[in-house]
């Protein structure tokens, strides 16, 4: 790996922020002493949203992540050429960008896979758009735990606040059945090896509960004493610091303040929420569980604000240094990186 590790950016729908917030980010100088950047994406929709932003920043095509030189304020894309101009509107869902943003996310997973890049950033997908394109993927995490065939989590990160997802994209009928105390193990194990791998020597995990007050000892539902107190038993068993059940409705007030390394919510908007409140903007999601290194802004596509010159770019530009961060250099290295990134000392 060089100095600086080349981290591909994938553009995310043509018709969202993501061109935008590219665009702003590459522009700041800062990004090149970080890392070396690339984006996958279009170059059309790329000059498009520089216009519409104000950006001066000179936009340059490349072949391929070798091409890219890291010149600050220099915007360099691999130009995949797939999306036609002349459809091209912002905050309008349209299936071509859903199957090109997909193509991306592919792509830079590929390239990571053999070494050509050192880490990805995704700037977000539609998820209509996607799956009007014909791709059933719950989100971008699906889509490189397809291409990996592994089984990732993702962990969403806000100053000393990690909070991990137990399920994604799931509706909440199916949540209930899916809590089964093999999958909540499984869950737990994955945390405690990504948290020792951030330099952690005995990670400290809490889960929240899934029913009102953790259940009250199965009054308003038997998930805790049947499914998630058996996990975190056998979890223990096997050395891991897991905490809980707690009720939801505090434990994130704990996990705010750092009391635990992590806290695992059983449902999305149970985590999101949290994440959020704490920080929204500045949330930035690691998958962990994958041969390769990823981060995301903790954000979608906001067709509302979409070619406005609203969009705020910071958080995918901290996305960008936080997978620099984790890339640079070997294991001990990517150790020091991820607890500087999380602001936690290893």
């Amino acid at each position: 790996m060089s100095e600086r590790p080349r981290v591909a950016i994938t553009m995310g729908d043509a018709a969202g922020i993501g061109p935008e917030i590219t665009v702003k980010s590459l522009a700041d100088p800062i990004v090149a002493g970080w890392c070396i950047p690339l984006v996958l994406g279009d170059a059309g929709v790329l000059e498009r949203a520089r216009g519409a932003a104000g950006v001066s920043a000179p936009l340059r095509r490349i072949g391929s992540p070798e091409e890219a030189s890291g010149e600050p304020g220099v915007i360099e894309v691999i130009d995949a050429g797939s999306i036609d101009m002349a459809t091209h509107r912002w905050g309008e869902i349209n299936p071509a960008f859903g199957a090109a943003a997909v193509r991306w996310t592919k792509e830079a997973g590929q390239m990571a896979l053999a070494g050509r890049v050192d880490a990805m950033v995704s700037a977000p997908l539609n998820k209509e758009a996607m799956r009007e394109a014909g791709y059933p993927y719950e989100g971008q995490t699906e889509i490189l735990g397809e291409l990996t065939q592994s089984r990732p989590a993702m962990v969403m990160i806000v100053d000393r606040m990690r909070c991990m997802l137990f399920t994604n994209h799931m509706a909440m009928r199916q949540v209930c059945d899916y809590v089964r105390t093999d999958r909540v193990l499984e869950r737990l194990v994955l945390a405690d090896a990504a948290l020792r791998d951030m330099g952690i020597a005995r990670p400290s995990i809490a889960i929240a509960g899934l029913n009102p007050h953790a259940s009250e000892n199965g009054l308003f539902g038997r998930e805790e004493l049947d499914q998630i107190a058996p996990a975190i038993e056998a979890a223990r068993a096997r050395g891991i610091d897991a905490q809980g059940p707690f009720p939801a409705d505090t434990v994130f007030l704990k996990a705010r303040e750092g009391i635990y390394d992590l806290t695992m919510a059983l449902y999305h908007d149970q985590g999101l929420m949290a994440v959020k409140l704490v920080g929204f903007g500045r949330v930035v999601t690691l998958l962990i569980g994958l041969p390769l290194i990823r981060t995301s802004t903790g954000h979608g596509t906001a067709f509302d604000i979409a070619g406005k010159n609203l969009a705020d770019h910071r958080n995918l530009l901290e996305a960008v240094r936080v997978a620099a961060e984790v890339a640079r250099g070997g294991k001990a290295a990517r150790r020091r990186g991820l607890a500087a990134a999380f602001g936690r000392a290893a």
